[in-house]
């Protein structure tokens, strides 16, 4: 009855080992190792970028829940490479295992950890939208917007005014079918399919539709926000570098979503506006075919709409509009 009752051992006189403490050391310095490489190695080149604020924000995201989960990843790894390597089944051996019915100390650990681990990342996620860098602003918030950049409480008679580097960059996303165009109310409401932003100052973004739901999405930039007919949806950046940007539609919207793309590019303060001037005075006689600035539009109220897409080089877009009241929509 004695030797039923002593420790379980695996050979003559040899005691069973810890596996716990084992599997803890290894996944102590697997975890580590794992953190480490995140942060340092691969944290610089998570998408989407550090190209501007929003971007930036996110990436910073991204690295903090994936230092967050590896651990418990490399934790279930181990535990399952470990006992395909100790415990497996080997020749010869007929014997049950010990009749284990539950290890309370195990249970409670486990249950603590990934309640903790749950809890710190709902926290996090929480903090981050309302007061992380861009306060989460790359997305859209609508027309009214619950956080604001300083100085970006902009009235539209405000969006209209002349430039200034000490407010807000206005830029109103204008998606059709299948492009997207780019109108700059500051500079006298000129509209042009090639999206510049200035280095180091914020920009807003009033993002709408004058057809049917599209998604613009700058990708570098961090923004993304839904183009929707009569709908003037607001999301903000400030780019941080110079640098390109991809613009992609990410909203099925039609035959030729997947050629709805284009680009843009960060540059200096200085060099922006010399561009924006420039295109002011290359688009002028366009630019008076436009309807007044205003947060939506009607196409079917633009004058000379077929004109107007010819010189901005849409020859391929002018789907149908579809206004929210529509009862049939594509």
């Amino acid at each position: 009855m004695a030797a039923e009752t002593s420790a379980p051992a695996t050979g003559a006189g040899e005691r069973e080992p810890n596996h716990g403490m084992r599997i803890f050391i290894i996944w102590l310095v697997l975890a580590l190792a794992s953190d480490l490489l995140i942060w340092f190695v691969l944290g610089p080149h998570l998408p989407p970028g550090d190209l501007a604020s929003a971007a930036n924000g996110q990436q910073f995201d991204i690295k903090v829940m994936s230092a967050m989960a590896a651990p418990v990843m490399v934790f279930v790894l181990i535990q399952f490479i470990y006992s395909l390597i100790v415990w497996r089944h080997r020749e010869g051996d007929e014997e049950d295992g010990p009749p284990i019915h539950g290890n309370t100390r195990v249970q409670v650990t486990w249950i603590t950890l990934t309640t903790v681990i749950v809890l710190c990342l709902f926290g996090f996620g929480t903090y981050e939208l309302v007061n992380g860098p861009g306060a989460g602003a790359g997305s859209g918030e609508g027309p009214s917007p619950i956080v604001n950049p300083p100085g970006a409480e902009l009235t539209v008679a405000q969006q209209m005014a002349p430039y200034s580097a000490s407010k807000p960059l206005v830029i109103q996303v204008i998606a059709q079918q299948w492009r997207f165009t780019y109108r700059y109310p500051q500079f006298g409401g000129f509209e042009t399919t090639y999206l510049a932003v200035p280095q180091n100052q914020w920009v807003e973004f009033d993002v709408t539709s004058i057809d049917v739901i599209h998604d613009f999405w700058a990708y570098q930039l961090g923004v993304k926000a839904d183009a929707d007919p009569g709908v003037n949806n607001v999301a903000y950046t400030k780019p941080l570098q110079l640098g390109s940007i991809t613009v992609r539609c990410d909203e099925l919207c039609g035959l030729w979503h997947g050629a709805m793309y284009d680009y843009g590019s960060v540059m200096t303060q200085s060099a922006f506006q010399s561009w924006a001037t420039a295109s002011q005075a290359h688009f002028a006689d366009v630019t008076k075919m436009l309807p007044p600035y205003a947060t939506t539009y009607d196409p079917t109220e633009i004058k000379q709409l077929g004109t107007v897409l010819v010189k901005l080089g849409l020859t391929g877009a002018g789907g149908g509009y579809y206004p929210p009241n529509d009862p049939s929509q594509p």
